[in-house]
């Protein structure tokens, strides 16, 4: 796997600089959300719900919890509690060979987290 890709969303994550997100999306790259149905193609609608998710739920108390790597990705299980609810869920990332994002999976437990997600990500949506 690129090393670089995963450092660079990680870098992304402490610095919540969306021109570094940008650069790291390639441009066909699909976002598939916990409650969106169909996936999400291109680089301007990942852009759009991954700085979104960042801000939702990136904030304060936001941590990756656990770490699996392959060749050319890597799973990232995170958790944080957003208005007394314990939000626990995995990123699962692709990269290209030049360390782009080309594909960005989020599952997220219990319902109720996916129930307030669902909603505070659609108020953020909505604003941009």
């Amino acid at each position: 796997m690129t090393m670089s890709g995963l450092d660079k969303w990680y870098g992304y994550m402490k610095s919540h600089d969306t021109a570094a997100l940008w650069d790291l999306l390639h441009p066909d790259a699909v976002f598939e959300s916990p409650v969106v149905h169909t996936p999400q193609r291109g680089r301007d609608i990942t852009f759009k719900y991954l700085a979104s998710a960042e801000k939702v739920l990136g904030g304060p108390g936001f941590k990756y919890t656990g770490e699996w790597r392959s060749p050319n990705g890597a799973v990232l299980e995170f958790e944080n509690e957003i208005e007394g609810i314990k939000i626990n869920g995995v990123d699962i990332i692709t990269f290209s060979d030049d360390g782009k994002i080309t594909h960005f999976k989020v599952m997220v437990r219990p319902l109720k987290g996916i129930n307030l997600l669902h909603r505070l990500m659609g108020e953020q949506l909505a604003k941009q």
